[in-house]
């Protein structure tokens, strides 16, 4: 028997399905891993919905477990091995305009350090409060705040001069 029906599975996706393949997106920074990393999610949304205790919101609890897909591909040997990149001409028109919104911002949140990348990500991509992004990554209020402070510090060092801040 699924944890889920159908309908509230896909309520869950039509609602968070697009930021979470963004967020996985600039997590792994390539767009076929997110797309992996998404579909994981929400198969572990519908095995494990009956274990959900309410304690977050649904979209909480559903960035965790995004986050955590995305550590688990990254840990894997075949994406620490040297990858060369995806070729534009590669990719049809639905991936590119994905790939392209917001890029120039995403550029850069792309490159920043992994813990500060995942808190800018929770917080602003995914619009959690201090406190809901301590609870998905697991990390006291105060380490999320010093990490959005250092992540903004290097993304304005980048950005001073080519848009406004």
């Amino acid at each position: 028997m699924p944890a889920v029906n159908d309908e509230v599975l896909n309520r869950l996706i039509s609602e968070n399905g697009d930021s979470i393949l963004r967020m996985c997106y600039l997590y792994l920074k390539d767009y076929y891993l997110a797309e992996d990393a998404m579909q994981e999610t929400f198969l572990s949304v519908y095995r494990n919905y009956d274990k959900f205790e309410h304690k977050s919101t649904e979209k909480t609890w559903i960035i965790r477990i995004a986050m955590n897909q995305c550590k688990s591909i990254m840990r894997k040997k075949y994406f620490q091995m040297e990858r060369e990149q995806l070729s534009v001409d590669k990719l049809d028109s639905k991936e590119i305009t994905f790939l392209i919104e917001d890029t120039f911002v995403s550029d850069e949140v792309i490159k920043l350090p992994i813990k500060e990348r995942e808190v800018i990500l929770a917080y602003y991509y995914q619009e959690l409060s201090v406190k809901e992004t301590a609870d998905v990554l697991g990390i006291k209020e105060a380490a999320v705040m010093q990490r959005l402070k250092r992540g903004r510090e290097r993304l304005k060092k980048v950005l001073k001069g080519k848009i406004r801040l």
